[in-house]
């Protein structure tokens, strides 16, 4: 008898129909009785075959000694993984006559079975989920780790079974399934904007809080310099409770990555804050850029639609940090292996911290820095220039004041009030830029909109051309400080560029000055 069942492959962030066709029985001889596994299956999915046999035995079936081929099409998609078990171990009890399943087809299944049954959760639900919906499924049948995440898909079926035996019946008996129901709008409006900290917690810092707000507005990529202990990634980690909230598309499709990289914890539905993610400078170019054997996106897309922070930048080898070029001007990175190509989305916000210097006290104001001459400069050296020309801000960060810290009574904005300034800011570019699609905000400006959009009256012009000179500003610094001033008027509300939101872009470009390294 011939049955087929249906399941679905991750390629990407977007899922394909797997086809799972199971012949068993006819008339062969003897030698060729078995188990006959085709269409480009991994180890993972030929060593099914023990856990399928285990699962089925453990809820009082069999399987007969005849042969049985399983094709999983197309045949030229390799299939990897554990998440084939289930429709193969129902596609085979209805092949073998087992169970009758006269709905079976009407149903795309996916989990990893354990030798009693159990079915254990598995990696992409959500994209499987929308692949289900538009080829016209009735329902969806899953782990019940997974079945709130697909059920943010409306108009689909989506079941949530916790044993082989839960599906067998469903099939056999019309035992209803556990239906699994989720409305993500008003999820989405319920814990949208959640966070766990807050700017109101930080005593201080007020420099550091304008610049991280102006790097939320415009969304440029911000560094932050200062020594050991002065608040940089206390600072960084609160940058995504300003941003602007995630829109339920932005939220989908950041789920849909999370998912597909198994990053989304067990019985959650979807994510409704900016991804903050902060990995180890020991990282590889592979892990943090994604790719892989078997490609996987990896950290710069797992903090898409939020901040990437990179602490201690000058640690990270220079090779991982040269990857991150590419995808920070076309917001996405493209995986290519010999026979597929995959575009994984890449449109974060980078925030890195760094020491001013090894021993971590050049320029402090009150610990003498131990570096030998030349050795700061070689320091800052280890990020390259063309890294250096994406990041707009460059920001001093100073330790905070023994009174700041112990007073009692102090009063901060709150995050809150921060984003709803970012908000209004991003709103005005949204409006500038509404007839250029690849342009959503200040910070992405190329230079030929920089000089239409952003023009300086005389005395804008004479104090940036005095700082350029007197500063010994680099050429690269001029368009950077342009940007960050039309994201300083837009959060002014002004129309035009005035003289002190120059004055104030100048001011974060501590970097570009020559004169800042002096050993």
């Amino acid at each position: 008898m011939l049955s087929r069942t249906f399941a679905g492959a991750v390629q990407g962030i977007e899922a394909q129909k797997i086809i799972i066709e199971v012949h068993a029985g006819g008339s062969v001889p003897l030698s060729a009785i078995g188990y006959y596994l085709v269409g480009l299956p991994d180890n993972a999915v030929r060593e099914g075959y023990h856990r399928i046999i285990s699962a089925i035995k453990s809820i009082g079936l069999r399987i007969p000694r005849i042969k049985i081929v399983i094709n999983l099409a197309p045949a030229d998609v390799r299939k990897e993984g554990s998440l084939y078990d289930l429709p193969i171990a129902i596609g085979m009890l209805h092949a073998t006559e087992q169970i009758e399943a006269p709905e079976v087809e009407q149903y795309m299944m996916m989990g990893e079975l354990a030798l009693d049954g159990t079915i254990r959760p598995i990696k992409g639900a959500l994209s499987i989920a929308i692949k289900a919906k538009k080829e016209g499924f009735k329902g969806i049948i899953l782990p019940q780790q997974n079945a709130l995440e697909a059920a943010i898909v409306e108009g689909l079926e989506v079941l949530a079974a916790e044993n082989l035996k839960e599906v067998v019946d469903f099939f056999q008996e019309d035992t209803p399934l556990r239906r699994v129901y989720l409305d993500p709008q008003e999820l989405f409006a319920e814990k949208n904007g959640l966070y766990h900290v807050d700017f109101s917690d930080v005593k201080g810092q007020g420099n550091i809080k304008r610049a991280l707000e102006i790097a939320a507005a415009g969304g440029h990529n911000v560094i932050l310099i200062g020594p050991p202990g002065s608040g940089k990634t206390m600072l960084a980690r609160r940058l995504p409770t300003i941003l602007p909230p995630l829109t339920l598309d932005e939220a989908l499709e950041t789920t849909k990555i999370h998912s597909v990289a198994g990053k989304l914890l067990s019985g959650s539905a979807l994510l409704t804050q900016r991804p903050f993610r902060s990995p180890h400078h020991t990282i590889s170019d592979v892990a943090l850029v994604g790719g892989g054997s078997n490609p996987h996106p990896g950290e710069i897309s797992l903090a898409h639609n939020g901040v990437l922070f990179l602490d201690e930048l000058p640690e990270f080898k220079r090779a991982v940090l040269e990857v991150l070029r590419q995808p920070m001007e076309e917001r996405k990175v493209t995986i290519s292996r010999a026979k597929i190509s995959l575009d994984y989305p890449a449109g974060f916000m980078l925030v890195a911290s760094m020491n001013p210097c090894p021993c971590g006290y050049y320029n402090h104001p009150d610990k003498e820095c131990a570096c030998g001459p030349g050795v700061v400069k070689r320091y800052l050296n280890k990020i390259s220039g063309p890294l250096m020309d994406r990041i707009d801000l460059h920001v001093e960060v100073t330790p905070v004041s023994y009174d700041e810290l112990s007073t009692r009574t102090f009063t901060s904005e709150k995050s809150k009030t921060i984003a709803q300034r970012v908000v209004s800011a991003r709103a005005r570019q949204e409006q500038r830029f509404h007839n250029d699609p690849t342009v959503f905000n200040n910070a992405q400006m190329p230079s030929r909109m920089v000089r239409e959009l952003c023009q300086l009256n005389e005395e804008s012009l004479t104090l940036l051309k005095t700082a350029m000179e007197k500063l010994q500003l680099s050429a690269r610094a001029y368009d950077r400080i342009i940007k960050v001033a039309r994201t300083i008027a837009d959060l002014g509300g002004s129309e035009d560029i005035q003289v002190d939101h120059i004055a104030e872009a100048i001011h974060f470009r501590t970097l570009d000055r020559e004169n800042w390294v002096q050993n």
